[in-house]
């Protein structure tokens, strides 16, 4: 506004000290935008005034840099397998760009200035995951079947499965300390206790969890634990059990005694035993009762863990134990992409 007060006060024949006195302005001031205005016309009116020096890297550079960053090493001929911010930073210095104006060169760029670029695009430094889909020509029935039955007949439902191996070893975990003052766990390379597994067996009706540790997985073992889910519900009326596809869990002669005793087996899709309900009350289970821990034997760790059943299903309620199973009921559902009672994507 001040400039075009002074081009105006100009063209009117106004000399220079009287502008300069209008718009409170030195007179080399006025000049200055009178013979801007005189070599550029209205362009004078905004200069386009910028601080810093020009700017270096443009977008067509930033996306070269993302998507270099987002490539595996390998693919440009290096001999690891992920960047950090200082090789990334030597590989653009070296490589060869097509810049904005055809001319090929690298990408001088500073490692902090580097990090920044990245985050601003939502590229971080994480860790990999595993990710394995179900070939299981009858996925989807066996999906749909175990969400119709945890949907319809939840008081007659259950769902079994194996929880280990379980050795005798310092397990890392959580807890409350002084800072820079963690709770220590002795190192051991030692474990001559052998492995255990942990047969499980949750009541989705009144949310109950209960089992006993075994040597091992068997035929007998999955029949007993059948067996004491059938003696929950004496009255005879068919009830649901939720277990995976392993070769102890589906014998003839388990097959046959559920027949018998009306007791539905609704198997788990191959390569997705996260679909078994049993699998969110395990993370509570390992959280609370392996982590930070350093057991001297079986025979305590499994009173520990009887202890800890007998205090959850007095307290099923507890925030805690319904906050560790939030967490871990949304890890094994974001395997499907799909939350129960949701229409499946096309």
């Amino acid at each position: 506004m001040r400039r075009a007060t002074i081009i105006l006060a100009s063209s009117a024949g106004t000399p220079v000290p009287a502008i300069a006195r209008l718009v409170a302005a030195d007179e080399d001031t006025v000049r200055d935008v009178i013979h801007a205005f005189n070599a550029r016309g209205l362009d004078a009116l905004d200069p386009r005034w910028a601080g810093g020096r020009p700017r270096l890297i443009s977008d067509d550079d930033v996306e070269f840099i993302v998507a270099t960053a987002t490539t595996r090493p390998a693919r440009h001929g290096l001999p690891f397998t992920h960047w950090s911010v200082r090789k990334l930073a030597a590989h653009l210095a070296r490589c060869d760009h097509r810049c904005e104006h055809g001319r090929s060169r690298g990408l001088v760029i500073g490692r902090e200035r580097l990090r920044q670029l990245l985050r601003e695009r939502g590229v971080s430094f994480q860790r990999t995951r595993t990710w394995k889909e179900s070939h299981d020509p009858d996925k989807d029935a066996k999906l749909d079947r175990i969400e119709e039955v945890t949907s319809r007949f939840p008081e007659r439902c259950f769902a079994f499965d194996q929880f280990g191996p379980l050795s005798i070893r310092p397990c890392h975990g959580a807890t409350w300390a002084g800072q820079t003052h963690p709770v220590r766990l002795p190192a051991t390379y030692r474990r001559t206790h052998g492995i255990r597994y942990f047969h499980g067996c949750y009541s989705l009706g009144d949310d109950q969890l209960w089992g006993i540790t075994r040597r091992r997985k068997g035929g007998e073992h999955t029949l007993a634990a059948l067996e004491s889910i059938r003696a929950a519900r004496p009255d005879g009326a068919p009830i649901y059990v939720i277990l995976d596809n392993l070769s102890a869990n589906k014998t003839p002669k388990i097959r046959a005694w559920a027949a018998r005793h009306r007791v539905e087996l609704c198997f788990t899709p191959t390569y997705a035993s996260w679909a078994n309900p049993i699998e969110a009350q395990f993370g509570p289970l390992r959280t609370f009762t392996m982590g930070a821990s350093n057991h001297p034997n079986h025979p305590a760790l499994a009173r520990k863990i009887q202890d800890y059943l007998r205090w959850r299903n007095a307290n099923a309620r507890h925030p805690d134990v319904l906050a560790a199973q939030r967490r871990e009921r949304a890890r094994v559902r974001s395997e499907r992409q799909q939350r129960w009672g949701r229409p499946r994507a096309a």
